[in-house]
């Protein structure tokens, strides 16, 4: 008896130095998760598709297996989200003076109102000198992005944007999924959004010529479509409910497959922040209990408008009063060549003291150096945002060129540079699971 007693110590003590141990995220395991996940097998995990269902039922496998629980309410570890979405079809429509346009017009975002107002042409070429008053229908020209104007044009009053079209928007349209966006409001944040078209360039002259007038914009008919998306969500109960819950989040699903046949594999947005959820899950459920709960969830449905991520916030496994933060991973494949080495962006840093916090735990992360591309605004952290909470996205290289293109490609991604930087993130996140620091917006910050 005495010898047994003294081998289970010695297996307890061993046990308790293995455990102080750092945790290593080791290659293989993420070169495993990106070889199912953008493989040929699931031909891009398109949003909606059995093929999204597939990786979905793979992600809560491996939750299963680190040892996380069914989220408080759900008896498994899939989420089915049955949604009924609003899509425009068929084609919009622009009258001014004696003209009548209904081919050519390319439509980005739009509500689903008619709409109609003074054409004037913007007097700068930067949307950052964009002054209010200028006019309902605002002309746009120069190389800034599409959705910099939109942004700013927004913030000044403009109810519609119109841009020539060009190789780089019709690019910019392909990225999208090649259908525009039917913008929802938001009832506890209501607020001004214009719509974003672009025009061929005879039509965008004769606009131009036409400054003063009355045009009216007529968007394409709303018709109703049923889809079923799929959130693969893991929960780790903490010890102390009143802490609260962290969310750590990515998305699933990608473009899936053309017309042509081409794959769209989608390895780097967003299997590779997929496989941070799922490695920083690995990590975090393999020590002892938590002080607070941790909800790992990966959206489905991002690619057609955010439609897992707004499903989640409709449907909350825990209230979400009680989520203290939001970190969401994306396209963290590759490294961005204006960043520090091993380093990471976040969307919206300077809007929170989250990623300063991070920072000081060893996290490498820094502040996002494209503002004009409205990134904090185009991710799954944002329906979070919306809703008060402190939610941000960090991604490696947000401009790569393999983006929404069929090179997005396990062939080429930085498996290396993935690991150093989810590696990174072990610790901080261990700290912030177990302490009682809460992210807060800074003044102005908050969405």
């Amino acid at each position: 008896m005495a010898l047994i007693r003294s081998l289970a110590a010695s297996v307890l003590i061993f046990a308790g130095a293995a455990q102080a141990d750092p945790w290593v995220v080791r290659a293989e395991w993420i070169s495993a998760h990106e070889n199912f996940l953008a493989s040929d097998v699931l031909q891009g995990r398109g949003s909606a598709t059995r093929d999204e269902l597939i990786a979905a039922t793979y992600i809560a496998a491996q939750f299963e297996s680190y040892g996380l629980k069914p989220a408080p309410g759900m008896k498994g570890w899939l989420q089915r989200a049955e949604i009924t979405r609003q899509r425009f079809q068929g084609e919009p429509k622009l009258a001014f003076g004696a003209q009548e346009v209904a081919k050519g017009v390319t439509l980005f975002v739009s509500n689903s109102q008619p709409l109609s107002g003074r054409i004037v042409q913007a007097g700068t070429e930067d949307p950052k000198a964009l002054t209010s008053g200028q006019g309902d229908v605002l002309l746009v020209t120069g190389p800034a992005p599409l959705m910099a104007w939109y942004g700013a044009a927004g913030k000044v009053g403009a109810k519609l944007v119109i841009a020539r079209e060009s190789d780089a928007t019709r690019a910019g349209y392909a990225e999208m999924g090649g259908e525009p966006r039917l913008l929802r409001s938001n009832p506890a944040q209501p607020r001004q959004r214009a719509a974003l078209i672009t025009v061929p360039e005879m039509i965008f002259v004769q606009l131009a010529a036409a400054q003063g007038q009355t045009l009216s914009f007529t968007p394409p008919p709303v018709v109703d479509a049923k889809l079923v998306t799929t959130n693969a969500i893991g929960y780790l109960p903490g010890s102390d409910r009143a802490a609260g819950t962290l969310l750590f989040t990515a998305h699933l699903d990608h473009l899936g497959g053309k017309a042509d046949g081409t794959v769209m594999h989608g390895a780097n947005d967003d299997a590779s922040g997929t496989v941070a959820v799922l490695e920083l899950a690995r990590a975090l459920a393999s020590g002892g209990k938590p002080r607070r709960s941790i909800l790992f969830v990966c959206y489905g449905g991002e690619e057609m408008g955010l439609l897992g991520a707004r499903y989640f916030t409709e449907h909350p496994p825990v209230p979400l009063q009680e989520i203290v933060a939001n970190l969401e991973f994306e396209m963290i494949g590759a490294q961005d060549p204006q960043l520090p080495q091993q380093t990471l962006m976040m969307t919206g840093f300077e809007r929170s003291d989250f990623g300063e916090a991070l920072q000081r735990q060893g996290f490498r992360v820094t502040a996002d150096p494209y503002p004009q591309q409205q990134f904090f605004q185009r991710s799954d952290n944002y329906q979070l945002a919306q809703m008060g909470i402190v939610a941000h996205t960090v991604s490696g290289w947000a401009t790569t060129p393999t983006y929404h293109s069929a090179d997005d490609d396990i062939a080429h991604l930085d498996l290396p540079f993935m690991t150093a930087v989810i590696q990174s993130v072990i610790e901080s996140a261990r700290w912030l699971v177990n302490s009682d620091f809460v992210p807060q917006w800074k003044p102005g910050g908050k969405p």
